[in-house]
């Protein structure tokens, strides 16, 4: 029971030696260039005028227009700069993606077949394929390599972007390379 205590650990210490790389890697190619500072600027300075223009209501009519007209330039702006922003992250894509199969490779081959977790409940059917992947044995609550380092990639990647200040700007959340449609009647 020791060693799966000291084996979650070693996963959850090697996804998060992993996060700081690839977001050192990210730093290197992306964070640090004026392209990207300029593009964040743009998106936050966009993102603030659209908010301002949404809570002043205009009285007359004619001012309704012009104010929709600004709106709807402003809103092309901070998707243009969006997308702009999500394909300068590609170059480092392919060098984090490259990590993060090697470390995976890496794991796999460290603890395959072998228990690393025991989880507290017996999960549903579809996170039972995930959480029990490669384990022998009948037990729904041992938990796989695969599950574990993928919860921790996801959730101390995530938060340690923010940590940094380099999670996406609130502008950008909503208008990425794949927004979502328009919902205003035209």
């Amino acid at each position: 029971m020791a060693g799966r205590y000291g084996d979650s650990l070693l996963i959850l210490g090697i996804s998060f030696a992993s996060a700081w790389v690839c977001e050192g890697i990210s730093w290197l190619l992306i964070y640090r260039t004026t392209s990207y500072k300029s593009l964040r600027s743009t998106i936050d300075r966009t993102s603030k005028k659209l908010e301002s223009m949404k809570s002043n209501t205009p009285t007359v009519a004619a001012t309704k227009k012009s104010k929709a007209k600004k709106m709807d330039r402003f809103e092309t702006s901070l998707k243009e700069s969006s997308r702009d922003l999500s394909f300068s992250k590609f170059k480092s894509g392919a060098v984090v993606a490259m990590v993060l199969v090697v470390v995976f490779g890496l794991l796999s081959s460290l603890f395959e077949g072998k228990p690393v977790a025991k989880l507290p409940f017996v999960p549903l059917n579809l996170v039972q394929a995930l959480s029990h992947r490669g384990i022998p044995g009948d037990d729904p609550t041992d938990c796989s390599m695969v599950f574990l380092y993928t919860l921790c990639s996801l959730s101390i990647r995530s938060n340690l972007q923010k940590f940094l200040g380099f999670a996406p700007p609130r502008g950008a959340a909503n208008a990425g390379m794949f927004p979502m449609p328009d919902t205003k009647a035209k």
